[in-house]
């Protein structure tokens, strides 16, 4: 199995995404996959042009010269795709967003009836597979990745694709400030590497092993206060050093 996990957070290693794709992999890498990580935000990927070049002057390859034709053949050749991204304005971050709609070269122009829907064919030289979501915020409640949620599923259908499994962190900021020996810390991390693992040996993520990666590590209304503060610290040392 080839996965392919593209992470679009701008702090790219360092965030807390990047935490989380990093145990995944490596629970998958055990299991027998071979694994890629690709932080977008080092890439040049510009905007989709909607000039539909890619559907009618060269069939499959965009007019732009960019890194995203290298992206596409990586992503031809995957069976799963890892999209990973932060919350940051209700869905995924802008480098992100780019790559997603510079997927149309993987699709065929006609258009088909799908289960009564109309869609496009994959192009024949595109692996179908699965998909699978990563992402964290800084809210705390659960509910803040519908729309991230909403939009993955449809690029699920549209793209052909199985949804295997969502890795949800919220109130981000206190997983942030843990620190590496917290029990609950390690447990969170530990589930992201099983659902790696559980990808490949069953094709799925098990949904207790979403849970543990999701549970909550502390009351929102200590949590508010936590981060309020936080910020209150930092803006107090912003000021003091101009």
């Amino acid at each position: 199995m080839k996965i392919i996990a593209l992470n679009g957070s701008p702090l790219r290693s360092l965030g807390n995404t990047a935490q989380l794709v990093k145990e995944f992999l490596n629970g998958a890498r055990e299991a027998g996959s071979d694994v890629e990580e690709i932080n977008i935000t080092n890439l040049k990927i510009n905007p989709c042009l909607g000039k539909l070049v890619c559907w009618i002057n060269t069939p499959g390859k965009c007019c732009q010269n960019d890194d995203m034709a290298s992206l596409l053949k990586k992503l031809k050749g995957s069976d799963v795709w890892v999209f990973a991204s932060p919350v940051y304005w209700d869905g995924v971050t802008g480098p992100m967003k780019n790559v997603l709609d510079r997927l149309l070269p993987l699709l065929e122009p006609y258009l088909e009836l799908i289960d009564g829907h109309c869609r496009h064919a994959l192009r024949p030289d595109v692996k179908a597979g699965k998909i699978v979501l990563i992402s964290t915020c800084g809210f705390w409640e659960l509910d803040n990745f519908e729309p991230m949620l909403t939009h993955l599923k449809a690029i699920c259908v549209n793209a052909h694709r199985e949804f295997a499994g969502a890795l949800l962190r919220p109130h981000g900021a206190h997983f942030k400030y843990m620190v590496k020996n917290d029990k609950t810390a390690k447990d969170i991390l530990a589930a992201a590497h099983t659902a790696g693992s559980e990808l490949v040996n069953d094709g799925m993520i098990s949904q207790d092993t979403l849970s543990r990666v999701s549970q909550e590590v502390i009351a929102k209304e200590e949590y508010i206060e936590m981060l309020n503060l936080n910020f209150d610290k930092l803006i107090l040392k912003y000021r003091d050093a101009k």
